[in-house]
């Protein structure tokens, strides 16, 4: 007789899987692999919790040492020589309607941008023709774009430098889509230049939690208040 490629039938019913769980977790192999399991487990549930608590504590730190630096005389003649180095402190953005208040460091490189928010080093300052750029942390590093897509048209921003106070208003829905509005991680041309403009663009990841895109809001200036110089001289 030839052989059957057919595998014989098991005879009688089958044990349920809880049965056999339980069986395999009575040895002591079994328990010692829930152990462990549990304890990664754990960890892991610890780590994603751990993450974002230590980066918003690592940005306050490094708001705090921001600020107590902007002030200083030095800050001012950097800036007015546009020589403001990666990582310090260049304006202030204030945003009442979704809490925001944050120093915004001139580049936004990974490191400079461990501050919260960083000004995209080849677009205006503020108050300036263009358009400036300024990239923010929605979920780490104090998370300072957390609400960005809360922001409707005539939300107020303010970008405070050594010198003035520039108020800029979030625009209506404009070329066909909405403000703010989502694109590619490499849509670029949001912060591009444009002649007769003076607008303010933020960008920031999309969704909460992901790089995946990008959610972007533009501004334009309305508003300038000079600032007297330090020390009332």
């Amino acid at each position: 007789m030839q052989p059957s490629f057919v595998t014989p039938a098991v005879s009688g019913p089958g044990r349920p899987f809880g049965t056999l769980v339980g069986d395999s977790l009575r040895r002591p192999g079994g328990r010692r692999t829930l152990s462990v399991l549990s304890a990664l487990l754990l960890l892991a549930g610890l780590a994603l919790f751990a993450y974002p608590v230590g980066t918003d504590l690592w940005g306050k730190h490094t708001q705090d040492r921001l600020s107590g630096a902007f002030d200083d005389p030095g800050v001012r003649d950097a800036y007015r020589k546009r020589e403001v180095p990666v990582g310090a402190g260049l304006t202030r953005l204030r945003i009442a309607s979704i809490g925001v208040d944050v120093l915004v460091v001139e580049g936004t490189t990974p490191t400079a941008l461990r501050a919260g928010a960083g000004h995209y080093a080849d677009t205006p300052l503020p108050g300036e023709a263009g358009n400036v750029g300024i990239a923010g942390h929605r979920t780490t590093y104090g998370r300072p774009f957390n609400r960005l897509n809360e922001l409707k048209a005539g939300a107020v921003a303010e970008l405070e430098t050594p010198f003035a106070v520039y108020t800029y208003t979030a625009v209506a829905p404009f070329e066909g889509h909405e403000n703010p509005w989502v694109v590619a991680p490499t849509a670029y041309n949001v912060v591009s230049q444009q002649p007769g403009v003076r607008w303010l663009t933020l960008t920031t990841c999309h969704p909460k939690g992901s790089a995946r895109q990008r959610l972007v809001e533009r501004f334009r200036l309305t508003g300038t208040r000079p600032l007297p110089p330090a020390g009332g001289q």
